[in-house]
């Protein structure tokens, strides 16, 4: 297990000992916070535009990649709730999503 996956297994074990929830209520929760982190993202951008007039300029580029790491952390751990062995699904993934780029 590469230092990305055991850091997704202890955020995953580290939530799980926090969570006072079923096991499908954890795992749908988890999912359902990607929404949040996705749309932290666009409120990201949105404050790199100023496109709140009432808020102006109140984020940087660099805010943008911090809160698209956090999407793919919480994708991950999402994952890792969902199967034990998510480095290997997603390392399958990728390998099919590569080949069908590839084709195209």
């Amino acid at each position: 297990m590469d230092h990305t996956w055991k850091t997704v297994e202890d955020l995953h074990v580290w939530l799980d000992r926090h969570a006072d929830r079923t096991t499908e209520r954890a795992t749908l929760l988890q999912i359902l916070k990607l929404s949040e982190e996705v749309g932290e993202v666009a409120e990201a951008v949105i404050g790199v535009y100023g496109q709140n007039p009432r808020k102006g300029t109140t984020h940087t580029w660099e805010d943008v990649q911090a809160e698209l790491c956090d999407v793919i952390i919480t994708a991950m751990v999402a994952l890792r709730t969902l199967t034990p062995d998510a480095g290997q699904v997603f390392t399958e993934h990728l390998t099919r999503v590569r080949a069908r780029s590839a084709e195209a």
